[in-house]
């Protein structure tokens, strides 16, 4: 074992007091001067004004918020406004720190809290917390979703009805960017504007088959333009069974059923005469009745040209055409065109058929010499418009383009 001689840790340990004792010199010699960064924010109510003060005043939603400092020796350092979700509203400070002004609209009749940090002529710094709200919206704009909450057809369009016109591409914009329609598996889609008040949502093909799709509204409280705001909107699920598409061909007066691609039945049909010819194209499935009355008065014919009940009907379109029994054509199923406009078929076959689709189901029409089915006005023949099409009535996608060669033709039936 080595020892260190008694004198030479004398001397380091006198060492060591000559360097620590400048340094708790030092230290007291700036007790004096506290840095003002330091010292506890002082209260800066008085030097800073903002557009929502005043005893039970409201900021005004149609206004950006603006911060004021009200001194010439003070100066404003830092501004967060928050709303009751923590998100934040983003401002801009000028150079001098004088002014902070709002750049993205406020809510209506919302909760936000305003935190402000300050400087005086002495570099002290102060802050100020503020809680207000803002004025509800005089013009609220509701949203109704559809169709009703449940299970349907991979064919069921979203619709959205607003309770106000809106034309203003910009208003229309921020509308659609509001309405959020989700699923899984994840597929894009595309809200159209059918007119002033109607929006339909599809993807450029059917949903997938056993999906889930959830739709809401993020429009509550939202400056729409004009005066008008975004009201509170109940939200929406749906789900998708399997995928049942039914292939009418009227040139060969057969109709095949297919599951999930796979052909599950080939039904013998009749479908509308010359001069009531079937229209062809892509319907879904709008309604199922056990049994429905039909008149040839409600196409347009005598009084007394035919009054009867028909059972096992699935409607197709507004107007009246549906796939059900027809009994009393069982010889012409199969070989020629009969009816009036619908598909029809003998009872036990329509009982099938009624049994295994449901609404939002596809039903589509080829080789008829009747009109295409309408988009919009008839039911829906949503898909019927080609991708780029239906995307150009959209005032979001509109001006982007992800179009492929096979968007620019409809969807083909498989024959």
């Amino acid at each position: 074992m080595s020892h260190t001689p008694r004198s030479l840790r004398s001397r380091a340990v006198l060492t060591c007091a000559l360097l620590v004792a400048p340094l708790i010199a030092g230290l007291s010699g700036c007790g004096g001067s506290p840095d003002p960064l330091s010292a506890k924010p002082y209260d800066a109510a008085d030097q800073i004004s903002f557009s929502g003060d005043g005893e039970g005043r409201k900021a005004n939603p149609d206004k950006p918020l603006e911060v004021t400092a009200k001194d010439d020796d003070s100066r404003i350092t830092d501004v967060t406004a928050t709303d009751a979700a923590g998100r934040y509203v983003r401002g801009e400070l000028t150079d001098d720190g004088r002014h902070w002004r709002s750049t993205v609209p406020l809510a209506a009749g919302a909760h936000y809290t305003l935190k402000v940090s300050t400087e005086d002529g002495g570099g002290a710094p102060g802050r100020r917390t503020v809680d207000f709200t803002t004025s509800s919206a005089h013009r609220l704009l509701k949203v109704t979703f559809g169709p009703k909450a449940g299970e349907y057809g991979v064919g069921q369009p979203i619709t959205a009805k607003l309770s106000r016109a809106v034309k203003d591409p910009s208003a229309r914009a921020v509308i659609e960017r509001a309405l959020k329609v989700d699923s899984r598996p994840a597929v894009e889609g595309v809200w159209h504007w059918v007119d002033s008040r109607n929006l339909h949502y599809r993807p450029q093909e059917y949903w997938p088959a056993h999906a889930t799709i959830s739709v809401h509204s993020n429009l509550k409280g939202i400056r729409i333009g004009g005066g008008l705001y975004g009201g509170a909107a109940k939200s929406l699920r749906l789900t998708t069974g399997d995928r049942l598409e039914a292939l009418t061909d009227s040139g060969t007066h057969q109709m095949t059923v297919k599951r999930n691609g796979v052909p599950i039945r080939t039904i013998p049909i009749t479908t509308g005469m010359p001069g009531f010819d079937t229209r062809n194209g892509i319907k879904v499935i709008l309604a199922k009745e056990s049994a429905v009355r039909m008149t040839g008065a409600s196409i347009g014919l005598g009084a007394g040209s035919y009054d009867l009940m028909v059972y096992w009907a699935a409607r197709v379109t507004k107007s009246g055409e549906y796939v059900h029994a027809a009994p009393w054509s069982t010889g012409s199923q199969g070989y020629a065109n009969v009816s009036h406009g619908c598909t029809g078929m003998n009872t036990a076959n329509a009982q099938w058929f009624f049994n295994t689709v449901r609404l939002g189901d596809i039903v589509q029409v080829v080789h008829s010499n009747g009109d295409d089915m309408a988009t919009f006005d008839n039911g829906y023949g949503d898909w019927n418009m080609a991708w780029a099409d239906w995307r150009k009535g959209s005032a979001v996608a509109s001006g982007q383009s992800d179009a492929t060669p096979a968007d620019s033709a409809r969807l083909r039936p498989q024959v």
